[in-house]
């Protein structure tokens, strides 16, 4: 019978997404038998995230302050609103250095099987954003999976409803691929998209 603090570091462990017991338990043996270091600099940035981070009172990003340091840089083109998921998905959007609008992160997105409905994800909130006066279009840049794709038609609808300029990130063949090993729904939604 293990010990019960190791037993509550597995379980603790297993919260994470994909890691399930057996992961769980060779990174708790790994950390206590071998990086005693390493497992005590990952609970004191844990705690301190936990405790210092919050969310964005304007895009709901991630951010220690009221407003993030996005939402505050005034180079940043305030006509131009791109709708994301998650506070990683505006960060892998950023890392492209394509876009210089702002941001509004819904913290999910529509999912009935799932129980989260439009005011789960922040509509609200974002169609006030999105109406603010200056705002004159919405950049739709949800996930393409069936939830995504749900997502962005119902903000759709509710955007264009108020007058709003919306748009939608294109999708098509990844660069540096070969069409043999892409898949079939993607080349075809390429096909239509074509430019």
């Amino acid at each position: 019978m293990a010990d019960p603090a190791l037993e509550g570091l597995i379980e603790a462990l297993r919260c994470l997404p994909g890691v399930g017991q057996k992961s769980a338990q060779r990174m708790a043996y790994h950390l206590l038998q071998h990086d005693r270091p390493g497992a005590v600099k990952l609970a004191r940035s844990l705690d301190l995230a936990v405790s210092e981070i919050g969310h964005c009172q304007r895009c709901h990003t991630f951010s220690r302050a009221p407003v993030c340091d996005v939402c505050l840089d005034a180079t940043r083109d305030p006509h131009l609103l791109c709708v994301v998921e998650t506070p990683a998905d505006q960060a892998a959007l950023e890392r492209t250095g394509s876009y210089k609008g702002q941001y509004f992160v819904l913290l999910g997105r529509l999912s009935p099987l799932d129980g989260l409905g439009a005011r789960d994800i922040g509509l609200a909130a974002l169609l006030e954003r999105a109406t603010d006066g200056v705002v004159n279009e919405v950049i739709l840049a949800t996930s393409f999976t069936a939830e995504g794709e749900a997502t962005a038609h119902v903000l759709s609808e509710q955007l264009r409803a108020r007058g709003l300029k919306v748009t939608r990130l294109a999708r098509g063949v990844p660069v540096g691929s070969e069409l043999e090993y892409v898949d079939l729904g993607t080349i075809a939604h390429a096909f239509m998209d074509r430019r």
